[in-house]
């Protein structure tokens, strides 16, 4: 059984950072490969920055770029998502993924397991 268990959200004001973790456990870390997503109210869930297994490779929404920052710590079977210079616009649930292989992708059909979410809101 994987699991995926996210911390870290919180309110925070506009050009704020945060940082989520999302520990896992159940699976060989370093084949899975990990992505965030987040959904707002009212809106689909969509794509936020992944890995790949082995961390060497990383993939971002142009929303966040240059803004946020996806690594993995492999040993501690951990990844994270640091997020500075915070809108209100990011404002959402963002919840962790688990690909079954190491390949990095922002589409959320490549994910199988999913953890329960945490709430980041940024106010102006």
């Amino acid at each position: 059984q994987v699991q995926l268990v996210e911390s870290g959200g919180g309110l925070v004001q506009a050009g704020g950072s945060l940082r989520l973790s999302c520990a896992t456990s159940g699976r060989t870390f370093s084949r899975s490969a990990m992505g965030w997503f987040r959904q707002a109210p009212g809106k689909e869930r969509e794509f936020v920055a992944a890995v790949s297994g082995s961390g060497g490779l990383t993939l971002y929404a142009d929303s966040v770029k240059g803004r946020f920052t996806i690594s993995r710590d492999n040993a501690e079977n951990t990844v994270y998502l640091q997020m500075n210079s915070l809108k209100p616009e990011d404002t959402a649930v963002y919840y962790c993924a688990a690909s079954p292989n190491p390949y990095r992708s922002r589409v959320p059909y490549d994910y199988d397991y999913w953890g329960q979410g945490t709430q980041v809101t940024v106010s102006s």
